[in-house]
This record gives structure tokens, sequence and C-alpha cells, in this order.
């Protein structure tokens, strides 16, 4: 199935990426700069990966969603609280319907290059404090991406079932180099270790007896 990726930068984008090279013909990646602390860090990762695979990668400008929009995550935002994911600070890292945006642009791109699905990389540890990363809001966007194009769209998402851990295991039988992507929301030369997403990635390799290859400034 001709397909289109979202890809981020970050571990789980990046891994799959590598699972649909496997497991379909990839036309393209789209990645997306809205304005965050971190698209910086980690769109270069993105763009690297896709080169590696000489799969044509376009970054797209959200710029609108820096200015408009309300989430600590943004550079026009307040401090990226430290803490895990589950904690309630987190919540002010959310970028109101940035899943519904991002998807619905990769959609129409996906139908201009012929392509037959979409893939992105929610997973079942998202849905703590992201609403629109939850199953019942990925299956009315994949209901609204099959009714309202003509190509039909499919929305694949292989990791939704999966926690991070599973997800780091399956990119070490990818191949995946984990060592070229980037978590961090902070943005700073090197992972804080403190943030929800470092605190997950520590976590994720740790619990799929991984060797983590993230230089950390420390660890929370």
């Amino acid at each position: 199935m001709k397909t289109l990726v979202l890809v981020s930068g970050g571990m789980d984008s990046v891994t799959a990426l590598h699972w649909a090279r496997q497991e379909h013909e990839v036309v393209g990646a789209v990645s997306f700069d809205y304005g965050s602390k971190h698209n910086h860090r980690e769109l270069p990762l993105a763009a690297w990966h896709c080169a590696q695979m000489s799969v044509p990668h376009d970054i797209i400008d959200l710029d609108f969603v820096d200015r408009h929009f309300a989430s600590d995550l943004l550079k026009s935002g307040g401090e990226v609280p430290d803490g895990h994911y589950a904690d309630e600070n987190m919540k002010k890292t959310v970028v109101p319907f940035r899943n519904g945006i991002m998807l619905a642009i990769a959609c129409g791109i996906a139908e201009s290059r012929g392509a037959e699905a979409l893939v992105i990389a929610a997973h079942a540890g998202d849905h703590t404090i992201y609403p629109d990363c939850r199953e019942p809001f990925m299956q009315g966007m994949a209901a609204a991406m099959r009714k309202g194009t003509y190509a039909h769209i499919e929305l694949l998402r292989p990791f939704i079932h999966l926690d991070k851990a599973g997800i780091a295991k399956l990119g070490a039988a990818l191949e995946v180099d984990y060592g070229k992507t980037w978590s961090c929301y902070k943005g700073g030369e090197l992972h804080c270790g403190k943030c929800g997403t470092c605190v997950e990635r520590i976590e994720a390799f740790a619990l799929a007896k991984m060797n983590d290859p993230t230089v950390y400034e420390s660890v929370a």
C-alpha cells in the first residue's frame, strides 16, 4: 500500500517510518514546524532518517500555531514543567487539537501524491494527557479521512496498542538508530532528563532492557 508517514524526529515516529518502509511502499514523509521549543532539535533528525532511506521529506510551516495557541510546549508559552506524563502539570504541554490539524493537512498531501494511507505513531501511552492521541479520536479522524477523500485514505496507527517500551523493542528489531532521535520538550543542547518526554524515554529503554544512547543533563 502506498503510504505517507508523519515524522517528527522522535522515537515513535522514526520507528513508524522504519515500520512503514518494511510493510508498505512509502511515497513520502511529512514533518511540521509549529513553533515548539524542540522543533529545531527534532526536525533535522527527521530529515536525516528520511535521507538515509531515500524517502522524500517535506517540512510544513505551521507558524500560526505558536502565535495563536496556548501551550507551554510552544516558544510563546511558559516553561516546560518537569515530571511524569501522569502528573497533572504535564497538561500544560498539550497543544490543542495538534494531531487533528496535522492529520488533516497530511491527508490532503497523501491524496495529492497518490497515497492510499497515512501512518501516525500514536501509541497506548499517549492517551494519559493527549485527547487527540486516544483511539476514539483516531477512529473519528480515520472515518473523516476515508469519507472526505476520493482515495478513501486509510489512517494506519500500528502502535496504538503498544507502549513506548514495546516501540523501542520493535525499533531495535528494525535497526533504528535511536541516537539520532530527539524527545526532550525543552529543546536544549542535551536532553534535560527531567521533563515528561525525557522521563518516558528513560523508562522505555529501561523496561525494554535496551541500551539508552541518549546523553542527559541529569536524570530525575
